[in-house]
């Protein structure tokens, strides 16, 4: 049945996909910085293999994206602390890519090349892995078919599958059933997942539910920020803290009014704005927005803070440290497009609010399952439900209580998949 899907594949699916990524490049940046990104990339495969140590053992970790690899990096760093083993990550978009060369954990860090028999062979070659890592969803039918060929271990971690998914339709099945047959292991995040793999007819003995290591990585991202100090010591002393994280202008045009009204009626109250694009206009934009109620002061002039109640975030990534001051937390991306990362706030125990579109996230639909989230449908409902939290400390706690209950009963996928590892290594 492989050989069946191998042609068609070859044939009618990356022909015309090669076609479309050369018309697409003149369009989209993004895929025109992958090109180039991988113009070189056996030459520099070859060169940074060159002074890799061979006689330790070669895992191979792979994500598609930043996101991806956030989850793939406890797994690494706790097998690089335990086991002395060569690290490979590579990456299939240019800002996985970019934004991880100085990633100190990995031996090698490369493209994914592009989905031929030929890169992938030269690649497999190069390589030489022990034990192929996909992370999630990002699985490429050539490199796969030719993992199988080589009898290269194989596993796919964080696994995910929705029940309506259109890799069921039809033929679509059978395709991906050749795929998923390959791998060693399917280690999924939920019962719900593997159940869903499963019904692809695939060997039981295969697929493993053991969680997300997302909760692993969040929670010892938190430790390490409770560290960093980014407010002077009782700066919010007497103060109820509220983080509006990731806003986007979507989420601003609902939240900000109720929040203002009820910053009117609760002196205590101080917000944090930490806008999803930090652009210089944004940020004007909210300051002119703010400024007939109330004054505000970008974090990078905190040092000439005057008791403003209104601190818009004008830099990045501190983002999951600023959660740690808030007593309510909302996060952005829900009015428009899906949720950002709940589990950010969730891990230091204080109510997550989100707006209406966070079907993309199966922890927001558990966390407003549980009542530690709640979703905002509109600005009466942010009014209503800001003023019952910041007004009612006991249903803050509560709700609070429920958000880091959820993140600890989960941290655990880390080790279950290093036992898989270390099984086949």
């Amino acid at each position: 049945m492989i050989k069946v899907w191998y042609w068609f594949y070859n044939i009618f699916f990356i022909p015309p996909a090669k076609l479309i990524v050369l018309i697409a490049q003149l369009f989209v940046p993004k895929i025109r910085t992958g090109l180039a990104g991988r113009k070189k990339l056996f030459e520099n495969l070859i060169i940074d293999l060159a002074g890799i140590d061979r006689s330790k053992k070669m895992v191979w970790f792979h994500s598609s994206s930043m996101g991806e690899f956030e989850k793939a990096k406890p797994i690494i760093e706790k097998l690089k602390a335990e086991k002395n083993v060569n690290v490979i990550v590579t990456f299939f978009s240019p800002s996985g890519y970019t934004n991880s060369l100085k990633y100190p954990y990995a031996d090698v860090i490369a493209y994914f090349p592009f989905d031929t028999t030929f890169a992938a062979k030269r690649f497999l070659n190069l390589v030489r892995p022990n034990l192929a890592v996909f992370m999630r969803y990002d699985i490429w039918p050539n490199m796969i078919w030719q993992i199988d060929l080589k009898k290269i271990p194989a596993l796919i971690v964080d696994a995910t599958m929705r029940s309506n998914t259109p890799r069921k339709w039809f033929f679509m099945k059978s395709f991906h059933k050749s795929l998923y047959s390959s791998f060693s292991k399917i280690l999924t995040v939920s019962a719900e997942d593997a159940n869903n793999f499963l019904s692809f007819g695939l060997d039981s003995n295969k697929v493993e539910p053991i969680g997300d290591t997302r909760f692993d990585r969040v929670y010892q991202k938190s430790l390490q920020a409770k560290a960093k100090v980014l407010f002077k010591d009782k700066f919010f002393d007497d103060k109820k803290v509220f983080v509006f994280g990731s806003s986007w202008e979507s989420d601003e045009e609902v939240v900000l009014p109720a929040l203002l009204k009820l910053m009117e009626n609760d002196q205590k109250i101080i917000s944090i704005i930490v806008p999803h694009e930090p652009t210089i206009i944004h940020i004007e934009q909210l300051e002119n927005q703010l400024h007939n109620q109330f004054n505000s002061i970008r974090f990078s002039l905190l040092n000439n803070y005057n008791n403003e109640r209104i601190i818009i975030i004008d830099s990045i990534g501190i983002l999951l440290t600023l959660y740690y001051y808030a007593h309510v937390a909302y996060v952005g991306g829900s009015f428009k497009q899906g949720i950002h990362n709940v589990l950010e706030p969730a891990v230091y125990g204080i109510p997550v609010l989100f707006g209406p579109k966070h079907d993309n996230s199966q922890e927001a639909l558990k966390l407003a399952a549980l009542g530690g989230g709640i979703p905002i449908r509109n600005k009466k409902d942010a009014y209503r439900i800001l003023r019952g939290l910041f007004s009612n400390e006991k249903l803050r706690a509560q709700k609070g209580k429920i958000c880091s209950a959820y993140v600890t009963e989960n941290i655990g996928a880390t080790e279950k998949i290093l036992q898989a590892i270390y099984g086949i290594l």
